[in-house]
């Protein structure tokens, strides 16, 4: 009953398929001109014998080959429109676009299977870039936020925090302008000021739902994301640090403000296990990242989840850190990248094999800024980062904006060159480096 659908009035695909069955019939008829009648035999034999009538035997390899043409054109004719037609019914605002859709998705799927790790707005900036080349992404996620608009749905609510998730999916998805400025609207008045309408909707889900995964899972589906995102774990944990003086400190914000120097981190309660589909993926992956993202509460948070450093270990998969731009006051004031590693190393043992750092320079009016506000930019010490066994990737990262952060495709195209030098894929190395050269001339150029 379902194929009769197709032939119900006001559907308006039949007369394109009509055409296409026309254009299939002429090309049948043309081979079979050809193969002297030997594909159609006696179904066709009246009509060979008109075309003898007009065209003569010496033009029966000319009118077969004409049909063949002919019967090719109008099969593709009808069967694009008829294609076109439903396109415009199930997406109206890009039926012109559709063959350059399928043509992005379907290369997306064939790209590397990378697993990104951190949170916060370093991760979601990575994402943007890497969405462009692949769609085989898992985003792993910290789930240790204890403030604002989190933290408070955290303690209302009883449900994970849904922040940083909220910034992966947005960052993953297909998505209109509209959408993400929904997603990321934040009220300003009355008892919902501070809350976004992502994290609300996260909430809505999870009540909805019965679990915070399941919601993340709906919302994924909502968005048409590119890949998929996931909680670190699903245990309810608190984010404590032991610092230099001896005093131990639980909850993330506070961590995040303390004046002493972070000593170790680690979660409570202490068990906590990650979802089998988080060790799946790294398993599977080509690469995992690490980063940007916030030292102690973005990246090493996902690290002290029991199974997680394991998993790392064993992975055939490239392992890199990305490390951030600029210093991060009360986490990694006076940090070099190898002081960043060492932190890493301490908590989750040595598995990196590529560390990505920023050579290029900081704008003079940035570093002002930042410079009240206790951050400077870290300092790409290549040499001892090389000495602990690591391969440093110097790069000019910086994005030109208000702020300082990792240019998304610059990061991205890095990491990718990273991928496809590992599986020797050399034309796709050459390729990239291309293309980021290209960009960076462009970029100059605007400057000027």
């Amino acid at each position: 009953m379902g194929i009769l659908k197709w032939f119900y009035p006001g559907m308006r695909v039949k007369r394109w398929l009509l055409l296409a069955l026309t254009g299939f019939l002429l090309a049948s008829l043309g081979v079979d001109l050809l193969m002297g009648g030997r594909l159609l035999g006696d179904f066709a034999r009246s009509i060979h014998r008109l075309e003898y009538w007009l065209f003569g035997a010496e033009y029966q390899r000319a009118a077969g080959i004409f049909f063949i043409v002919s019967g090719l054109l109008v099969l593709a004719f009808g069967l694009i429109k008829a294609f076109h037609s439903i396109a415009g019914v199930l997406a109206p605002e890009q039926e012109g676009r559709v063959a350059e859709i399928i043509f992005t998705r379907r290369s997306l799927q064939r790209g590397p299977k990378i697993v990104v790790i951190g949170g916060g707005t370093g991760l979601s900036v990575l994402l943007r870039g890497l969405k462009k080349y692949t769609s085989n992404l898992t985003a792993i996620v910290t789930v240790a936020d204890d403030g604002g608009s989190s933290g408070r749905l955290r303690g209302d609510q009883g449900m994970l925090p849904p922040g940083d998730i909220r910034n992966c999916l947005v960052a993953l998805a297909d998505k209109e302008p509209l959408m993400e400025g929904l997603l990321q609207h934040r009220f300003k008045n009355g008892e919902l000021a501070g809350h976004s309408t992502g994290n609300l909707l996260l909430a809505a889900l999870t009540e909805m739902t019965g679990s915070f995964d399941q919601a993340v899972r709906s919302l994924s589906k909502v968005l048409a994301i590119r890949g998929q995102v996931l909680p670190a774990t699903l245990t309810d944990v608190n984010l404590c640090a032991e610092l230099s003086d001896g005093t131990v400190v639980q909850g993330e914000s506070k961590i995040s403000r303390s004046p002493v120097r972070i000593k170790k981190l680690f979660l409570k309660p202490f068990r906590c296990l990650p979802l089998p589909g988080t060790l799946a993926a790294i398993s599977d992956a080509d690469a995992v990242v690490l980063g940007p993202g916030s030292l102690y509460t973005s990246i090493i948070p996902n690290l002290l989840v029991k199974g997680i450093p394991e998993a790392l270990s064993r992975t055939s998969a490239i392992k890199i850190y990305v490390c951030n731009v600029m210093t991060q006051p009360g986490e990694t004031g006076g940090y070099t990248a190898s002081s960043h590693l060492s932190a890493i190393t301490a908590h989750a043992g040595k598995f990196l094999d590529y560390a990505v750092l920023n050579t290029g320079h900081v704008p003079l009016r940035l570093r002002a800024r930042y410079r009240q506000e206790g951050a400077e930019p870290v300092s790409p010490d290549l040499d001892k980062v090389e000495k602990m066994g690591v391969q440093a990737v110097g790069e000019n990262l910086v994005h030109r904006t208000d702020v300082v952060r990792h240019h998304p495709d610059r990061l991205a195209q890095v990491i990718l060159r990273l991928v496809f030098d590992s599986k020797g894929q050399h034309e796709k190395v050459k390729y990239l480096g291309a293309l980021q050269k290209r960009e960076q001339e462009s970029e100059i150029t605007e400057a000027r």
